[in-house]
């Protein structure tokens, strides 16, 4: 199985950037991963809230396959424990899911297509964190998952 997440616009903060991808060399030792960065649209500030999320959404649905089963890191998702997350990974590569695909939204949120195609939704806090440091912190947790399911230290309850 692949992990995919897939985000609007890319990683503007250095510190952040090198942070990011030092969890993805990680992630990579256990499982396919990679982040997708989809371009910003070009004069998002002429749009409209509903005009942008549209058009992102656009982009989202066009980049997605028809197997992916597709999670969106939305503040209304669900929440789980690091435990829990492993736990739905695991349980997902086990039924030979070919790719998972986790979604960053843009400033807006979702279009409605994007909601229709979800399979699930996935809260990573009730806080509000900027795109760029959600893609830190769910890296983090896709090591975090895949070192739990092979029973290594790095994880303490």
């Amino acid at each position: 199985m692949k992990i995919s997440l897939l985000c609007i616009g890319r990683t503007r903060d250095a510190l952040l950037e090198q942070a990011i991808e030092r969890y993805v060399r990680r992630v990579s030792h256990y499982i396919g991963f990679q982040i997708v960065a989809l371009p910003d649209l070009k004069a998002s500030s002429k749009l409209t809230e509903a005009s942008q999320k549209e058009r992102e959404g656009e982009q989202i649905l066009s980049w997605l396959e028809p197997s992916d089963h597709v999670v969106l890191l939305d503040e209304r998702g669900r929440e789980l424990t690091s435990r829990e997350f492993a736990s739905e990974i695991d349980k997902f590569a086990l039924r030979g899911l070919k790719r998972m695909v986790f979604v960053v939204g843009g400033p807006y949120g979702f279009s409605p297509q994007v909601y229709q195609r979800a399979n699930s939704k996935l809260s990573l806090s009730r806080m509000t964190f900027s795109h760029e440091m959600v893609r830190l912190f769910f890296v983090e947790q896709v090591y975090r998952a895949c070192t739990i399911l092979r029973g290594e230290p790095y994880h303490h309850d």
